[in-house]
């Protein structure tokens, strides 16, 4: 399973999704979607044009963008 997550430095939202994932033992890749505009395209592309953070991609396949009940971001 190859899980990413797109993220924005200081997010608190991409922070609880990181401490999800580390505390359920998932493994994950993360990218700064906000500096890295490479990777901005690229999480646009998955998300539809959505900048909302973090945005998660499963296996090439979007998932969600922001994190919570309801999802925040």
């Amino acid at each position: 399973m190859a899980l990413v997550m797109y993220v924005k430095p200081d997010c608190p939202y991409c922070q609880r999704a990181r401490e999800y994932y580390n505390e359920n033992g998932i493994p994950f890749i993360e990218y700064d979607a906000q500096n890295d505009l490479e990777r901005q395209r690229e999480m646009l592309e998955y998300s539809a044009g959505d900048l909302t953070v973090p945005c998660i991609v499963e296996n090439g396949e979007y998932v969600m963008s922001g994190w919570g009940d309801p999802p925040r971001g």
